[in-house]
């Protein structure tokens, strides 16, 4: 299968080091496959640590300029990027949907999205700021933010976009070099950016992608090699305690932005059109495959029925198919794997009394894909209270009391974001503060953005991505003491 696009240039299937394509040392190469049907779309060069231990010395000499070029022209580059990034939007969003599998118009806004943080970062990147301190009459304390070091960020494949770009943008803007692997299912959109940047005249070996099959082969090197300062990891809690254990040998700085277990909390004092529509949008966007996607949906038992009938009778009218097909509403799940496990986790549920109302089982034919599915009977004891389902499957569990419903929100080790819809605001002002996330969401779910501070508490991770705050984890703060400063040295 092929890939038709206005600026073929885009479609890359090497390793990109030091502003060069090249092969694995290997000469290996790992397939990409199109989720819609299962069919293979290219062949990408498959990296291991070897390659990562070039990219990483490259990006270190790089940085020695690149951390001395003056804020402003790091951010025209950015801004550079920025424009090629939105000028080849359909290209990229096509990519993103024959390797992914999201419907189109989410790609295009994927996107967008991921662009907007490099416009973002190109105008932070004037903005970094110190302090001046007074201590003594003598002294005067200095406070300078300098770039982390050379940045290893490890991304996954259900926004291969965005999840890129809120990572390499501010690392460059801070003034750091990067060495980037992108999950194995998605390296093309990782790939076309990385041409994209080359092409906005960001210097080689700054930005550096390297994929590959053997994950724990590239994170190794990225975690154990000294000349990494900062390790960046958006995935599952697992994978990001590993890397932290790893990261501590050398005592290097972490991002992570791990698992989800979002709930949205329906009250019976909340607009139900309001709360039914944006539950749709949180549980199916990216057909489920969403960190911050809602996990569980809990609804106050005086307006349970209605919620159930309303929001079944919305999803039966989802049209899951190829994302390139303009009649989709929703593309297929990530790969056969992903449909296994969603699988077992509702049999598991159903196996302790869950009910199925609609949906609940694979779709025959070609491709990945789960039926959008809908289960009630549902309680704390089952698969879907407890895991992260990264699919098509809404659980509807029923609360009695306010209290009972931030019990059952704050039931979990997750903490990323969460959801709840009422319309009285002394509600509002406790729910918001009683429920343990770093993102809550008040009669709205599509929260995220740029401008804000993304990241969660508990088990979902540390640091921030997006906002004035996302320049943070790519700086160190160095304080310089000036003292002497009462001494007269004039005539």
């Amino acid at each position: 299968m092929t890939i038709e696009l206005n600026n073929p240039s885009l479609l890359q299937t090497q390793a990109f080091i030091n502003g060069q394509w090249v092969d694995a040392n290997s000469g290996e190469t790992f397939p990409v496959f199109n989720p819609a049907n299962g069919e293979e779309i290219a062949q990408v060069a498959n990296c291991v640590q070897e390659e990562t231990a070039a990219a990483i010395a490259v990006a270190k000499k790089a940085m020695e300029s690149w951390k001395e070029q003056p804020a402003k022209v790091r951010s025209e580059l950015l801004e550079k990027w920025y424009d090629l990034v939105m000028a080849n939007q359909e290209d990229l969003a096509k990519i993103m949907t024959m390797e992914q599998g999201k419907v189109l118009a989410e790609s295009r806004g994927e996107v967008a999205y991921g662009a907007s943080y490099i416009k973002w970062f190109s105008e932070e990147a004037k903005r970094i700021y110190g302090d001046v301190i007074q201590g003594t009459p003598d002294r005067r304390g200095i406070v300078i933010k300098q770039p982390v070091g050379v940045v290893g960020a490890i991304t996954p494949w259900n926004f291969p976009n965005a999840m890129i770009t809120r990572k390499v943008a501010p690392a460059l803007a801070a003034g750091c070099s990067i060495v980037l692997k992108p999950g194995s299912e998605t390296p093309l959109s990782a790939l076309a950016l990385a041409e994209l940047a080359k092409q906005a005249g960001i210097p080689d070996g700054v930005f550096n992608v390297v994929a590959g099959r053997r994950s724990s082969l590239i994170g190794g090197e990225l975690t154990s090699n000294p000349d990494v300062a900062k390790v960046t990891f958006t995935g599952s809690t697992p994978v990001g305690k590993t890397l932290m254990k790893q990261c501590a040998e050398t005592v290097k700085r972490t991002s992570m932005e791990l698992g989800g277990n979002a709930p949205v909390i329906i009250f019976d004092d909340a607009d139900l059109d309001i709360a039914i529509n944006g539950s749709l949008l949180s549980k199916f966007r990216n057909s489920g495959q969403t960190c911050i996607c809602t996990n569980r949906v809990l609804v106050q038992e005086g307006i349970y029925d209605e919620f159930v009938k309303r929001f079944s009778a919305a999803v039966n009218e989802f049209n899951f198919g190829d994302g390139l097909d303009d009649a989709s509403t929703h593309g297929p799940v990530v790969s056969a794997n992903a449909v296994s496990d969603i699988d077992d986790i509702v049999k598991r549920s159903v196996e302790k009394g869950a009910t199925v109302v609609t949906g609940g089982k694979p779709r025959e034919g070609a491709g990945f894909f789960y039926e959008p599915t809908i289960l009630t009977n549902v309680d704390d004891t089952m698969s879907v209270f407890r895991e992260e389902i990264f699919g098509p499957v809404a659980p509807i569990f029923k609360f009695k009391t306010e209290e009972e419903a931030i019990n059952m929100a704050n039931d979990t080790e997750f903490g990323l974001a969460a959801y709840f819809y009422s319309d009285n605001l002394s509600r509002v002002w406790r729910v918001a503060e009683k429920i343990d996330y770093g993102m809550v969401g008040v009669n709205e779910t599509m929260i995220s953005s740029e401008l804000i501070p993304f990241g969660g508490v508990k088990e979902s991770g540390q640091g921030r991505e997006g906002s004035k705050y996302g320049l943070d984890d790519y700086l160190e703060i160095k304080y310089v003491c000036m003292g002497g400063m009462a001494r007269n040295h004039g005539a």
